[in-house]
């Protein structure tokens, strides 16, 4: 069973269009250090349940740079049929730019590992015996740093923007919209959300395009509080918020 949820969840990534939604400066960011998201993962079509959680440690030095490790693991099972992606970033904040990635995906008829240094100054990027590459831009992010990412930006207009700041210029660009705002009931709470939609590219995961639909909190936190992606054959996979570190006031506060 391939259950690809935060690796399916992002794939893409600079600002290739104008700034129709201003990222919030890098000095106040909506997430820090210590900050502890869980899930509660869903497969429907396949009957599958688990669980997951993403999280950020740090400082860890990369190349004599303090940085923010993000980690984002996810489990899920039917029955004694097990699947387990973990996937960690380590972020410049400074920069808002990746400089590490690694992804681990195990499966019962697979298994997938990246481990890749990214060179933003230089816009290249190496993993090692798997290959090589120039990014597009010299703010590169990968799949779990780009959703951090997202969650600085203020959605303030229906508008698609475009980015291309995937480090593997192949799999840009990807394209974000604003959908609207919902309401969405969960474990931790209730929360009054933007739906954010994204296309992005992954030959790997998907057949062409691949659309994931995030619920990010209307505040200043911008928790992800429901994440959405369909991957061929297995169908829809589900994340829902069920705990968070975070107060209301410190989520209002601006």
């Amino acid at each position: 069973m391939r259950i690809g949820v935060v690796v399916v969840l992002l794939g893409m990534l600079t600002w290739s269009a104008p700034p129709l939604i201003g990222a919030q400066s890098h000095d106040i960011l909506p997430f820090t250090i210590g900050e502890r998201l869980t899930y509660r993962v869903r497969v429907p079509k396949l009957g599958a349940d688990g669980r997951g959680a993403m999280w950020v440690e740090g400082p860890v030095d990369v190349r004599g740079i303090p940085t923010y490790l993000l980690r984002f693991d996810v489990a899920a099972a039917l029955g004694p049929i097990k699947g387990l992606d973990r996937t960690h970033s380590w972020l410049d904040r400074s920069r808002m730019t990746s400089l590490r990635y690694a992804k681990h995906e195990s499966h019962p008829l697979s298994r997938h590992h990246e481990a890749v240094e990214l060179f933003p100054n230089e816009r290249r990027w190496d993993a090692g015996e798997a290959g090589s590459g120039q990014s597009p831009t010299d703010v590169p992010l990968d799949e779990l740093s780009f959703l951090y990412f997202l969650r600085t930006l203020p959605f303030e207009s229906d508008t698609t923007v475009e980015f291309s700041r995937h480090f593997d210029a192949e799999r840009n660009p990807t394209k974000v919209r604003l959908l609207g705002r919902e309401t969405i009931v969960t474990g931790a709470g209730v929360f009054q959300t933007v739906v954010v939609e994204m296309r992005v590219k992954d030959p790997r995961r998907y057949k062409g395009e691949g659309v994931i639909r995030i619920h990010l909190t209307d505040d200043r936190c911008r928790l992800p509080v429901r994440i959405e992606s369909a991957v061929p054959v297995f169908g829809k996979t589900v994340l829902t918020l069920e705990a968070h570190t975070h107060t209301r006031e410190q989520c209002l506060t601006n």
